[in-house]
């Protein structure tokens, strides 16, 4: 049988062993990859007018307001990932709604994801409004392409335009030869 000495002491020594793993584990270099974030100035979203069927694009510069149906959209933050990370776009939105008598009330407050966008997007029974892509100001241009080429000479103007030419009769607007005649 053990001696309560000997457990001791073995006790021990699991605890120390303990103790160097840990210690030595947090010496380790940890090499935990984090994607940069592209901060955008401008957030687009897509709107939907529930009424009409009408869809529309919005392209909202951050921090200001841009009025769609009875919403008041303002984006303020968008970001996003670069083309070479897996896609992430956020943007952290207020929308508020006008209501009848004027009176202004915030709907949603709130971040909205592009790949998600029935995550965290606006419902409501008239307008629906969703987080679609960020963009930066001006595009840049896609490697390969002339963007940084002379521009191209434009063409002369025509000297005059020339007259449009009559119209061809639709082959239905005029009758057969051997159909009846209307001055009967």
């Amino acid at each position: 049988m053990m001696q309560r000495s000997e457990v001791r002491a073995r006790g021990l020594a699991g605890a120390a062993c303990l103790v160097w793993l840990t210690v030595s584990m947090a010496a380790l270099p940890v090499g935990v990859a984090r994607a940069e974030i592209i901060k955008n100035p401008i957030a687009v979203f897509a709107a939907l007018d529930k009424v009409t069927g009408r869809i529309s694009h919005l392209e909202i510069p951050l921090n200001q307001t841009v009025e769609f149906g009875a919403l008041k959209v303002t984006p303020r933050v968008c970001d996003t990932r670069p083309p070479t990370e897996a896609p992430n776009t956020t943007s952290f939105v207020e929308v508020d709604e006008v209501k009848l008598t004027g009176e202004v009330q915030r709907i949603f407050t709130g971040w909205m994801f592009a790949e998600s966008p029935g995550l965290h997007a606006v419902e409501h029974p008239v307008f629906d409004v969703w987080l679609t892509n960020c963009k930066t100001a001006s595009a840049a241009a896609p490697s390969g392409s002339n963007a940084n080429a002379p521009p191209a000479e434009a063409p002369p103007p025509p000297e005059e335009a020339a007259a449009p030419a009559e119209p061809e009769p639709l082959p239905w607007a005029t009758p057969p030869p051997n159909a009846a005649s209307r001055n009967r």
